[in-house]
C-alpha cells in the first residue's frame, strides 16, 4: 500500500517559474494518427506518464514499431495493424475509447482489459457504434474482445455522447480508414468538453483528413489516407492548473512557460476562471503569469466544456470567501472515479461544506482542518489535495503516486515550486 504523502504547507506566497510536460490529450491522439498513417513520423515534447505508456504498449501490441526516448516518440513504417493482441487500458480513457476503433481495422482477436475501476467506466456507447458500422465485438464494457478482419465497412452511426466527448473523438480518429468513411451523429443531452472534439478535428485536418463539422452534433470524416507527419506537442494546460492555483491560494505569483497563444486545450479556460476568482492573469511572450489575490472569490460557472478542471476549481472554491456553484458536470460521475462524490467526501472530510447537485457541486466557505485526502486512483483528485494542503496544515494525500498518470514527477515539481 502506498504511504500517505504529507502535502507541504507554503510558508510564504509562492513565487516560481516552471515548464509543464506535454499534453496527454494531444500526445495520445497524435500516436493513434501516427499508427493509422502507416508511415514513419516523430512526436516531440510528448507526455511521459502512465497514460502515454499504455498507449505505446497498446499500439505496439497491434504491430506498430515505436521507439520512445524521453519526450520523443518515433514511429516506424508498417503495412497495417494486426492481431492477435491483448491490450491493457489501465485507467486511461483515451486508450479504452481511442484504440478499439483502430483495432477494428486489424486482423485477428484483440482482447481489452484494464484496472478494476476501468471496468466500471461507460464503454457500451462506442462498442455499440463499432458494431453498427461492421465490427465484431463481444462484451459491453471492459473486458471485451474484438474479432478483426482487417477492414471496417463504416457508414453512419447515431450515438448518445452526453457521457463523454471521447466517444466521438475515438470514432472520428479512425473513421477515415473505414471503407465508407464515417458519419457520427449525436442524439442526446449536450456533449461535454466540446473543445476536445475540436482538438480531434484540428489534428485530423492537419493529417490531411477531410472533416465536415458544419452541422450541429454531426461529424463526417471522408474515407482516405491519414498522412504521416511529425507532431510537436503543446504543454498540458490542465496539468498546469494546480501550479497556477498555488499562486491563487497563497497570494503569490507563478509563471508557466510555453503557454500557446491559441489552443484547443480546455485547460486554457483556467485563465478566465482564476480572473473571476480575483487573481491577476496575463499572457505575454508565450508565458502565462498568475498572481493571487488577498482572498479568493467564489464563482458560479458552467464547466460542461472544461470538466477536467473541476478538481482544481473545487479546491480553490473550498478556500474562497464566498459560495461557489459548479454546473454542467454530471458526466464527471463516470470519470476515473465519481469525481463529484469524491470531491464532496474529501472536502467535507476536512471540515468543509460541499454538496452534490443534479449536475454539479455547491461549495460554501468554511475553515478547513487537516486530515487524510483520498486520491481514488485519480490524478486530478490527488493534485486537488495538494492545493488545499498549501494553506491547510496537516493535509496528507493517500496516494500521490497516482499523479504518474500524466505527471510522473509531480511531487518533485511541487517541492521545487515551493523552494524557488
Amino acid at each position: 500500500m502506498p504511504q500517505p504523502w504529507s502535502a507541504p504547507v507554503a510558508p510564504a506566497p509562492v513565487h516560481a517559474t516552471l515548464a509543464i510536460p506535454g499534453s496527454k490529450s494531444i500526445t495520445n491522439r497524435a500516436m493513434v494518427l501516427a499508427a493509422l498513417s502507416g508511415g514513419a513520423c516523430t512526436l516531440t515534447g510528448a507526455l511521459e506518464g502512465r497514460d502515454a505508456d499504455l498507449m505505446i504498449d497498446a499500439l505496439r501490441s497491434l504491430g506498430v514499431s515505436i521507439e520512445a526516448d524521453g519526450t520523443t516518440i518515433t514511429f516506424g513504417a508498417h503495412s497495417g495493424l494486426r492481431g492477435p493482441a491483448t491490450i491493457d487500458c489501465g485507467l486511461a480513457g483515451t486508450v479504452m475509447r481511442f484504440v478499439p476503433p483502430a483495432a477494428a481495422l486489424a486482423d485477428g482477436e484483440i482482447r481489452f482489459d484494464g484496472d478494476p475501476r476501468a471496468r466500471e467506466r461507460p464503454m457500451n456507447t462506442i462498442l455499440d457504434a463499432l458494431r453498427a458500422v461492421g465490427a465484431t465485438v463481444t462484451g459491453d464494457a471492459l473486458p471485451f474482445t474484438m474479432a478483426g478482419t482487417g477492414a471496417v465497412a463504416g457508414g453512419t452511426v447515431t450515438i448518445d455522447a452526453s457521457g463523454s466527448s471521447q466517444f466521438v473523438s475515438g470514432l472520428l480518429l479512425s473513421g477515415a480508414r473505414y471503407d465508407k468513411g464515417l458519419t457520427v451523429h449525436h442524439d442526446g443531452k449536450p456533449v461535454p468538453s466540446m473543445p476536445h472534439i475540436e482538438m480531434t478535428i484540428d489534428m485530423l485536418r492537419a493529417a490531411g483528413v477531410t472533416v465536415d463539422d458544419s452541422e450541429p452534433n454531426t461529424w463526417r470524416v471522408e474515407p482516405g489516407p491519414i498522412a504521416a507527419r511529425d507532431w510537436v506537442i503543446e504543454p498540458d494546460l490542465s496539468n498546469a492548473t494546480p501550479f497556477l492555483a498555488a499562486a491563487a491560494v497563497t497570494g503569490g505569483t507563478v509563471t508557466v512557460t510555453g503557454w500557446p497563444d491559441t489552443t484547443t486545450q480546455p485547460g486554457d479556460a483556467i485563465r478566465s476562471i482564476l480572473a473571476d476568482m480575483g487573481a491577476e492573469v496575463s499572457l505575454a511572450d508565450g508565458a502565462l503569469t498568475v498572481t493571487g489575490p488577498a482572498t479568493l472569490s467564489g464563482v458560479d460557472i458552467d464547466m460542461r466544456e472544461v470538466g477536467e478542471l473541476t478538481p482544481t476549481v473545487a479546491a480553490l472554491a473550498a478556500l474562497a470567501d464566498g459560495p461557489s456553484h459548479l454546473r454542467g458536470i454530471a458526466h464527471l460521475r463516470g470519470h476515473e472515479t465519481d469525481r463529484l462524490a469524491a470531491l464532496v467526501a474529501e472536502i467535507n472530510g476536512l471540515g468543509g461544506d460541499a454538496e452534490e447537485t443534479e449536475d454539479g457541486l455547491t461549495i460554501r466557505p468554511v475553515k478547513l482542518h487537516g486530515g487524510l485526502w483520498g486520491a481514488y486512483a485519480d490524478h486530478r483528485m490527488a493534485t486537488a489535495g495538494a492545493i488545499i494542503g498549501l494553506v491547510v496544515d496537516g493535509v496528507s494525500v493517500d496516494d500521490i503516486g497516482t499523479t504518474a498518470k500524466t505527471m510522473p514527477d509531480f511531487p518533485a515539481m511541487w517541492t521545487r515550486m515551493l523552494d524557488a
